[in-house]
């Protein structure tokens, strides 16, 4: 099969706005593979740190992303998928806030992004694929058939961080976490290689003030899977 034939649902969108949970909740329902492609940039940024590569080395990172050996595997509803690096859950190693402030950094390497673009097409195989990220619609998939930008208020997303990390067991600011978050998006938005936007042909979808569910059949709707 021609891999244009294979439907994609591209969900892009900002850290926090939900599109990880919503993105295998699509894929559950509808039975397609997932790529979260923010974790690729969160296994670079790992697996560099493991091998004593330092964020300015970027043939060093390249080394590192064009051989990442990964995969997702699908968990029970509300929980994040479960990625394997080399074999080894490394799910709980990469979304600690440090992995995830190197990775925002590594994905802003021009590089670095060009080492994984085709790992993530790679993952477009059939019956479908529901891909989240940053870049998916405008960049990854850019004749995705349904390109949905789930976004929602910074206040609202550093509140429902803060939740996660205290049902954790990890104490930390609210404030910290909205002022990195605030950091997060200008750093995104504003970086030169694929910032992060809607694509023009992409429908957003507000979360603030939504329930996981609500947000689940907006975006089912959007799919044209209501």
């Amino acid at each position: 099969m021609n891999p244009q034939d294979i439907p994609v649902i591209a969900i892009d969108g900002p850290s926090g706005s939900g599109k990880g949970t919503i993105t295998q909740m699509v894929a559950r329902r509808l039975g397609y593979h997932l790529l979260d492609s923010g974790a690729l940039y969160r296994l670079t940024a790992l697996a560099a740190q493991r091998q004593g590569i330092g964020i300015a080395d970027i043939d060093g990172l390249v080394r590192v992303a064009g051989k990442l050996d990964v995969a997702f595997l699908p968990t029970p509803p509300g929980e994040p998928a479960r990625v394997l690096m080399g074999g080894d859950d490394v799910t709980a190693d990469i979304r600690t806030e440090t992995c995830g402030e190197n990775a925002s950094r590594v994905a802003a390497i021009q590089a670095v992004r060009d080492a994984l673009l085709q790992r993530q097409r790679d993952f477009r195989q059939a019956p479908g694929l529901v891909a989240d990220g940053r870049d998916m619609g405008t960049v990854i998939f850019p004749d995705a058939p349904v390109k949905i930008f789930l976004t929602a208020s910074a206040e609202e997303r550093a509140e429902r961080r803060y939740r996660q990390l205290l049902d954790a067991g990890v104490d930390v600011s609210i404030d910290a976490l909205l002022e990195e978050i605030r950091a997060r998006d200008d750093r995104d938005m504003n970086r030169a290689s694929a910032p992060l936007r809607p694509a023009d042909d992409a429908q957003v979808i507000d979360s603030t003030g939504l329930s996981i569910e609500e947000v689940l059949e907006k975006v089912m709707a959007a799919a044209g899977q209501a």
